[in-house]
């Protein structure tokens, strides 16, 4: 049998970087490859999810609306406590949402009309109704963000409206 020469054989594993410099440049490669090889997929998937046909899609369409809340009071009263808070979830929201709602606690900032950088104690209420009803709930809510105003001196009521699709 003949024989190779020695420049043309092929390693039977391959050779490893000699300094650590080189090991941690293979390792970041290889992790960015995996990285890369795994997210795209999933990536793609979920910037195609909108063009699938409403058949593939689980769910109806819904409206999800974000309120958000703050504590302070801009006269410099009290803050708004947990227990006011949910006095008037239970008077103002709940009767006009009676299916369900969702309360997150959080910390939240805003700049105030002068400039100022505003950190507080906040409140998210999360509501999920079908879009069919949404021409009907938007008085709803803007008396729920008016009544918040009127009760605790406050200057606004955050809004966030998203069209999804909702399964339960």
């Amino acid at each position: 049998m003949p024989t190779v020469p020695k420049t043309f054989q092929l390693p039977l594993r391959p050779r490893a970087p000699r300094s650590p410099g080189q090991r941690a440049w293979v390792a970041v490669a290889g992790a960015a490859v995996a990285v890369l090889a795994v997210g795209a997929p999933a990536a793609y998937a979920t910037l195609d999810s909108e063009q699938q046909p409403s058949e593939t899609r689980r769910g109806a369409a819904y409206v999800e609306t974000r309120l958000f809340f703050g504590t302070e009071r801009p006269d410099g009263g009290p803050d708004v406590t947990d227990r006011q808070f949910m006095a008037f979830v239970d008077r103002q929201v709940t009767p006009e949402f009676p299916s369900g709602l969702t309360i997150q606690e959080g910390r939240g900032q805003w700049r105030d009309s002068n400039g100022v950088i505003e950190r507080e104690r906040s409140y998210e209420l999360i509501l999920l109704y079908p879009a069919s009803e949404a021409a009907s709930r938007d008085a709803r809510i803007e008396r729920i963000r008016d009544a918040y105003e009127r009760a605790h001196a406050q200057d606004s009521v955050a809004r966030l409206d998203e069209r999804t699709l909702a399964d339960f």
